[in-house]
């Protein structure tokens, strides 16, 4: 009899193990079992590739991603010696394919472009002037907060050069006070508008506490790039300027648009775009 039971046990339990089910235990003892949660089916899709975000928000754009600038140099190689004058310069002593995009001004304030920047994360540095900025201080506090350069481009856009010492200085450190009252950050770095200036512009520089007047070797116009070099091409640490300018002084195009012709037209040349300040 006992044989019985046994074997009648024994196979009550295959039984059990083979339909995937299994004996409750008594209701004093029972303890209950965590919730189950259930994965959403993208958990069990391949995870997105590194770099696969950044690549979707330059879709976005039409674009590509850039490749990684290289890490900063552990000494700048731009640096104004102390007591020294201003360093004057148009691009950064490198070997590195890397170019640096400058921004002028500040009278478009498109804001589909610091969505742009925010998705596309390209550094640029911003030359501010006061004139052009004053109707919206708002607009730039977005793109500083991203990390962006904030720099000097004078009070009103004056020609410099036909103006005194004093209002030269007048129209350099106005700006830095203004732009400090109204981002919270002092600019390291000056460019004269139109390029201009003589001596007097970079003593009024150095007493305002810039580190260096920011020139450039290219300017991105409406759908081309302009070039100082007779090879028409770009060189390692190269200065690119660019404006804040929108359809009335593009001939119908955005920012934006002429911004994405501005980042093709470096990948073209197999560049990538480095951070200024980490030079300078």
């Amino acid at each position: 009899m006992k044989k019985t039971i046994a074997l009648w046990a024994a196979l009550t339990t295959v039984a059990l193990l083979v339909t995937g089910c299994t004996v409750e235990e008594p209701a004093a003892a029972q303890t209950p079992a965590p919730a189950r949660t259930t994965a959403p089916a993208a958990a069990h899709e391949a995870p997105e590739a590194p770099g696969a975000a950044a690549a979707a928000a330059y879709r976005r754009w039409g674009l590509k991603p850039f490749a990684a600038p290289p890490a900063p140099p552990a000494v700048k190689p731009v640096a104004r010696a102390a007591g020294g004058p201003v360093p004057v310069i148009s691009e950064i002593p490198t070997r590195e394919k890397i170019v640096f995009i400058t921004i002028d001004d500040g009278a478009e304030k498109d804001p589909e472009f610091v969505t742009m920047m925010k998705d596309l994360k390209v550094p640029f540095t911003m030359f501010l002037t006061d004139a052009a900025i004053r109707a919206d201080y708002r607009y730039f506090a977005p793109l500083v907060a991203q990390g962006h350069g904030l720099a000097n481009h004078t009070l009103t856009h004056p020609n410099l050069r036909t103006l005194s010492p004093e209002a030269q200085r007048r129209e350099i450190c106005g700006q830095q006070t203004r732009l400090k009252q109204r981002y919270g950050t002092t600019p390291r770095l000056f460019r004269p508008p139109y390029g201009n200036w003589n001596e007097a512009t970079r003593a009024a520089a150095g007493e305002c506490g810039l580190d260096a007047i920011v020139l450039w070797r290219e300017s991105m116009q409406i759908k081309n790039m302009q070039y100082q070099r007779g090879d028409r091409k770009l060189h390692p640490g190269d200065i690119i300027l660019a404006h804040f300018r929108g359809p009335s002084e593009l001939k119908g195009r955005t920012m934006t648009e002429t911004t994405a012709t501005l980042l093709r037209k470096i990948q073209e040349q197999g560049f990538t775009v480095a951070r200024l300040e980490d030079y300078v």
